[in-house]
This record gives structure tokens, sequence and C-alpha cells, in this order.
């Protein structure tokens, strides 16, 4: 894990920028009508994204207080 702020700030903007596409996903695939199984996976998909973002934002959080001084 990068010890860094900026380091952790490098290390999330993958996954943010994964969570993101997959809403826009998941809503573009709601919006034209795409099948019932379809939309639920890509929603799934998207749901687990920002989860795994809130997490990674949480423990990066953690690791900078542990690092404070």
């Amino acid at each position: 894990m990068k010890r860094t702020i900026l380091g952790m700030a490098e290390a999330g903007e993958a996954l943010i920028s994964a969570a993101l596409v997959a809403q826009d996903h998941y809503r573009e695939a709601k919006k034209t009508g795409r099948p019932t199984e379809e939309v639920e996976r890509l929603r799934i998909l998207a749901d687990s994204l920002v989860q795994a973002v809130t997490d990674y934002q949480l423990l990066a959080d953690e690791a900078n207080a542990i690092t404070r001084h």
C-alpha cells in the first residue's frame, strides 16, 4: 500500500473511475431497456465497486491517521 496521501489518491483513482463507469453502464442499460438479468448484473457490479471505493477510502484514512504525528 502506498503510504503518502498522493500515493493513496493515485491508487484510488482507478477504482473510483471503474465505479463511475460501472454506474454509467448500469444507468444506460436501465434507460435503454436492456434485459432484466443484464441490468441486475450491472447494478450489482456498480454497487460492489461503490462499496469498494468506500472501503478503500476508510482504509486509506485509517492508514493516514496512523502515520500522522
